[in-house]
């Protein structure tokens, strides 16, 4: 009896976790899946740098990662606004950057960002 609660509680929190996600959020993790996944991960880097914790980071400070010098330098930190512009056009946004992929549409772009944003953990207060 007390695994099955035990088991219960542990499912809870794990769907509490996600049950912050909105449905422009679970858009967007559809659309990352089916487009980003193939160069990035979540937890670990491929070959882009991984993308939890993507809010607030500044641009090319995962350790170990090897980034453009364009990213290293860019003093960018990644936010909704600079993510939408990152992904509007990279190349535009960072000149000299890696990434060889757009997201045109408005709409994907502010789900990917939505997406994006529940892969950061709340900061303590």
């Amino acid at each position: 009896m007390f695994r099955t609660i035990g088991a219960a509680l542990i499912a809870a929190c794990t769907l509490a976790g996600t049950a912050q996600a909105t449905p422009q959020a679970a858009k967007g993790e559809r659309l990352w899946q089916q487009r980003c996944a193939e160069c990035h991960a979540v937890d670990t880097d491929q070959t882009g740098p991984r993308h939890r914790g993507v809010f607030g980071r500044r641009a090319g400070s995962v350790p170990d990662y090897d980034y453009s010098r364009a990213v290293r330098k860019s003093g960018v930190y990644w936010d909704a606004a600079s993510l939408d512009r990152w992904l509007t056009d990279p190349e535009k946004f960072i000149p000299g950057q890696n990434m060889d992929f757009k997201v045109r549409n408005k709409a994907e772009r502010a789900a990917l960002i939505a997406y994006l944003q529940t892969l950061t953990p709340a900061p303590h207060p």
